[in-house]
């Protein structure tokens, strides 16, 4: 394992969950809390969220994804590779490979931190006036990222929980979002789906923006 920016957002994220896990007035100063950000004055709560989250479970799970799909995205070696199943895939060189050692790790935090940030923007507009509504966790962040490696891999299998192989990247992506866009607009779930959603709008966006390739080569996988 290289330490990277990928690894140190790791590090950071769980050393500041783990102090949150035993200091409620900690976790409180961290929530995304919208009133406060719009009549508080208080804006750093649109970026520490992401460094808070509710317990073991919802940490595991968002630092698990951001370390598989991250690796994939920031330092993977391109070539042709072999699932599991057998079946030949390819994939691109990382960022990294691409940009080089500082740059790839620049692009890399950008699309992770201003990730973040967008994915706050939708449930800041709906919540700005509710005084109750609290948001933690880094899943919009993890968002942004997990949508970038899928339009810069749109081959690659994706394996999911209880799914015994794995599912292409370029039919996991709309899979995802069709899935986050039913259960925001269904409602009671207790998860910022809408969050979710941003941050995967700004991951395919910043991909575009760095390499406009990769959109043509997600659409020709599609079509």
């Amino acid at each position: 394992m290289t330490f990277n920016i990928l690894i140190l957002i790791i590090l950071v994220t769980v050393g500041v969950s783990l102090k949150a896990f035993n200091d409620r007035a900690f976790l409180e100063r961290f929530m995304f809390i919208p009133y406060l950000s719009k009549d508080g004055g208080q804006k750093y709560r649109f970026l520490s969220h992401t460094l808070i989250h509710a317990d073991w479970g919802h940490l595991l799970f968002n630092m698990m994804s951001l370390y598989f799909l991250g690796e994939l995205l920031l330092n993977q070696v391109g070539g042709l590779y072999e699932s599991s199943s057998g079946d030949v895939f390819i994939i691109e060189n990382g960022l990294i490979q691409d940009y080089g050692e500082i740059v790839g790790q620049v692009h890399f935090l950008v699309i992770y931190v201003l990730g973040g940030l967008f994915a706050t923007l939708w449930p800041f507009l709906r919540n700005k006036d509710n005084p109750s509504y609290r948001s933690l966790g880094a899943s919009g962040a993890v968002s942004a990222v997990i949508f970038a490696a899928i339009l810069w891999n749109p081959s690659v299998p994706l394996n999911i929980f209880f799914i015994p192989f794995g599912i292409p990247a370029y039919i996991f992506g709309p899979l995802y979002l069709a899935y986050e866009f039913f259960a925001h607009k269904r409602g009671g779930t207790g998860i910022a789906h809408d969050a979710h959603i941003g941050g995967a709008i700004f991951g395919v966006l910043y991909v575009l923006i760095i390499n406009f390739d990769k959109g043509s080569s997600f659409i020709s996988h599609i079509f």
